[in-house]
């Protein structure tokens, strides 16, 4: 039985419903877990694979990138933003989402290199989100970002911000094991990967929408993007070397 772990939000629901459909389904012992929660159990060792962010690697004794697959947008992503009442050239204080470390560290690097910007960084509770106010905002992310985009006047899309830093997609979460393997077992699992985001279109009738205002086709096809390619290895590479991270990534 191989043990995984991904990543609980909207934007996994392709990925486990071609697990679930697969011919491997029975073989897989899945948890659905935060994105931080993800990544400490594969630091632990608690699971195999993980669908982790990409800034915990560097916690890793080894990376091997198992996937043509992963969590990442080619611009704007909507569910990972800083929010605020006022814009962000009088943005003080910035509290930092808990649930994942890709998105916290995404926008400290786009406040110090894109927006040139310092503030106070505040560690985020169960309740953050309830203490936006002022000049004290917020990075949150996932589907709770649904509802934040509603109540805020501004939001900073933090994909968007890197691409326009960059030039590049962003790669939020990638399929990581602490080691290589099977050729069989990977090809199974890609296959299943594929054929979940394939499903789309019948996936969005099946799933209950908490956020009436959010088109789930177009989030999924046009916010965010699942292939792993050149370019999205690319800006994977690039962010890792801004985090000090100089291993290489093994692409199995």
């Amino acid at each position: 039985m191989m043990r995984i772990t991904a990543v609980s939000y909207l934007n996994t629901k392709p990925f486990l419903y071609g697990l679930f459909k697969s011919d491997i389904a029975q073989e897989l012992d899945i948890q659905l877990n935060i994105p931080s929660v993800c990544a400490q159990k594969l630091i632990s060792g608690e699971v195999t694979l993980g669908l982790i962010p990409v800034a915990a690697i560097p916690e890793l004794p080894e990376a091997h990138i198992i996937s043509n697959y992963c969590i990442g947008a080619v611009g704007k992503v909507r569910t990972v933003c800083i929010y605020s009442e006022v814009p962000m050239s009088d943005i003080t204080h910035l509290y930092l989402d808990f649930h994942s470390r890709t998105s916290v560290a995404l926008a400290q690097i786009l406040l110090k290199s894109y927006w040139e910007k310092d503030v106070i960084y505040l560690n985020a509770g169960e309740d953050f989100e309830q203490h936006i106010s002022g000049t004290t905002a917020a990075v949150i992310i996932g589907d709770r970002a649904f509802e934040a985009e509603r109540k805020y006047k501004y939001i900073y899309d933090l994909s968007e911000a890197w691409m326009s830093h960059t030039a590049l997609p962003f790669v939020f979460a990638a399929w990581v094991s602490t080691k290589p393997l099977s050729d069989t077992f990977v090809a199974a699992f890609n296959e299943a990967l594929g054929k979940g985001i394939s499903y789309i279109p019948e996936l969005i009738y099946i799933l209950p929408n908490t956020a009436a205002h959010v088109n789930l086709y177009d989030y999924f096809t046009h916010n965010i993007s699942y292939d792993l390619d050149a370019q999205k290895q690319q800006a994977m590479t690039m962010f890792l070397q801004q985090l000090g991270y100089d291993k290489p990534l093994h692409f199995q």
